[in-house]
């Protein structure tokens, strides 16, 4: 049965219709693409215990978006492993050894958070799971590479579109599972109703001669609930967010998809090539070369290293935004707009994100082969600039003067600004066969992904240490303005222990809102203004990167005498 898995058993017979292939590298992908969907989990993760809002205990935003973090860093560097056993023992052996990690991944994360162990999380889809999202990401592209040499930025677009797009399925997927596995907690009753007592920041309800646990639901958090609830006192512990059987299915559901797909791999025998095609004559002055660079040559050369930012920029642009999406609309827009941007609203944002992600990288790769790719990248850093720098301000307005037009605004901009982001992944292989030629692009490739591995803690790091920081500076900015019996009255404790009550996410700044004068301007708008400057950066020194790529060296050529 092993014997079956590796690349001598698959070689294509005569006459083998190359479109089969395009089918299987898709599956793939759209299993392993799912990780976009992170940020469906992350309303249910921080609320575990609390179901309804977050309780003391509940695991923070930041803490969950690393999990999310740490499968991009080991997707990375197993790819950059993965690129040169995939070259020795072929797709089949690579995508299957995937789908065990992928799908077992989730299993072991689904265990984490029914024993609300996070190290399990992090563990399980983390770490196994992100080198199952390595090892299926880099098997399919090298191989379409090969299989269409005529055609190659399509190629490594249908390759990775299915990467981009499995978020448009798995979104809606996690977003039915959840509410089918969710139970309600118990509800006491209205804040009016309920004896509350404040304890070290926590809040706690009398009943029956006993203190309970409890979270309050006030009106601008209900929006936000994962199920439709009201106002008032719900008793933590005694619901379930539904994560953890979504996980479990999930889990199953993908190891079964991905394990037929990699049984229906087959690469072509050494020498073929397309009816009809000759490869192109080789131009001392364009980046097309008809030469190969092993992998280890690759590395030495300065173009690597330049591909490398640009790849590692633009990553670290979206893949922040991409961890927090369903998190970040509803902050920026949920309190100016309730009646419009509500949970599912959100949810539908991150399956947009995924569509525009998916178009944009079959779009931009087949763009590409008639633009090139350097002046593909030009466009995609020129644009993004520009679209990065006008979010705080629609966010602005949104907040000042709420109308549909600012939502219409952010939202087209993170869309355009997504096409670009999945046809930088989509392009980038493409790329690299232009400079380095075909043989040795899986590993090329692979090594590459380490950009990726960084831009996946630098991204979230960023926006989820800004936000921090802001969500603390617009509390303490608000607090002085309120009225200090009525904040006793709303959190059972006075202003001097709203260090505490911080920690305990007693106080949030939608409760603070409930309070506050009329005619404060909600600063949830403003959470994510830092970051979007960040990109904008970020992305300039890409844009220099790339314009600095020149053809390789002949001396970096492989000889057939180097083996």
């Amino acid at each position: 049965m092993i014997s079956r898995l590796y690349k001598e058993q698959i070689i294509a017979e005569p006459g083998f219709n190359r479109w089969r292939i395009p089918f299987a590298s898709v599956a793939i992908h759209l299993c392993i693409g799912s990780v976009y969907a992170w940020s469906i989990f992350n309303p249910t993760l921080t609320r575990v215990l609390g179901v309804t809002a977050s309780s003391a205990d509940d695991w923070t935003l930041s803490e969950v978006v690393w999990i999310f973090t740490v499968a991009i860093i080991c997707l990375g560097l197993s790819a950059a492993v993965a690129g040169k056993w995939l070259e020795k023992v072929g797709p089949r052996m690579v995508g299957t050894v995937a789908a065990f990690c992928w799908g077992g991944g989730f299993l072991i994360g689904g265990l984490g958070i029914l024993t609300h162990q996070l190290w399990l999380l992090y563990f399980g889809y983390g770490v196994i799971g992100g080198c199952g999202l390595g090892l299926g990401y880099v098997s399919p592209v090298s191989t379409l590479i090969k299989w269409f040499p005529d055609r190659r930025g399509m190629a490594s677009g249908m390759a990775i579109m299915g990467f981009g797009g499995g978020a448009m399925i798995g979104a809606p997927l996690k977003e039915y599972l959840i509410r089918t596995f969710c139970r309600a907690p118990e509800f006491l009753g209205s804040v009016s109703e309920v004896a509350l007592k404040t304890e070290g920041g926590r809040r706690f309800a009398e009943t029956a001669g006993a203190l309970r646990e409890v979270v309050v639901v006030g009106a601008g958090d209900v929006s936000r609930m994962i199920v439709e609830g009201q106002e008032g006192v719900y008793v933590v512990g005694t619901g379930s967010t539904g994560v953890a059987e979504t996980f479990f299915v999930l889990g199953a559901a993908y190891f079964v998809v991905m394990l037929i797909a990699a049984f229906s791999y087959r690469v072509p025998a050494v020498g073929w090539k397309p009816e009809g095609w000759a490869p192109p004559e080789n131009d001392a002055d364009s980046l097309i070369t008809t030469h190969h660079v092993s992998i280890d040559q690759a590395v030495r050369t300065p173009q690597f290293y330049l591909l490398w930012i640009v790849l590692c920029f633009n990553v670290t642009a979206g893949i922040g935004v991409l961890g927090v999406a369903k998190t970040m609309i509803s902050e920026i827009f949920g309190a100016s707009m309730p009646d419009t941007v509500d949970a599912s609203f959100a949810a539908n944002y991150v399956l947009m994100i995924s569509v525009f992600n998916m178009v944009g990288r079959f779009f931009w790769a087949s763009v590409s082969d008639y633009l090139g790719r350097k002046t593909t990248y030009t466009i995609f850093f020129v644009l993004s600039i520009a679209l990065y720098l006008s979010i705080p301000w629609a966010a602005h307005q949104g907040s000042v003067a709420p109308a549909t037009v600012w939502l219409v605004v952010f939202y087209g901009a993170t869309m355009v600004i997504f096409t670009m982001y999945g046809g930088g992944f989509a392009t980038i292989p493409a790329y690299l066969s232009d400079l380095f030629g075909t043989r040795f692009v899986g590993g090329i490739h692979g090594r590459l992904l380490t950009a990726w591995s960084v831009a996946g803690a630098l991204g979230p790091l960023a926006i989820t240490w800004f936000r921090d920081k802001a969500i603390r500076a617009a509390i303490d900015k608000l607090v002085p303005t309120l009225d200090p019996q009525k904040f006793q009255e709303t959190f059972g404790a006075p202003v001097a222990e709203l260090p505490s009550l911080i920690e305990s996410k007693t106080v949030t700044i939608s409760r603070l809102m409930e309070i506050a004068p009329a005619g404060t301007i909600d600063p949830s708008s403003t959470l994510y203004n830092s970051t979007m400057y960040l990109m904008a950066a970020l992305l300039g020194v890409a844009l220099i990167a790339n314009l600095l790529v020149r053809p390789v060296d002949p001396k970096f050529h492989f000889r057939e005498d180097d083996i």
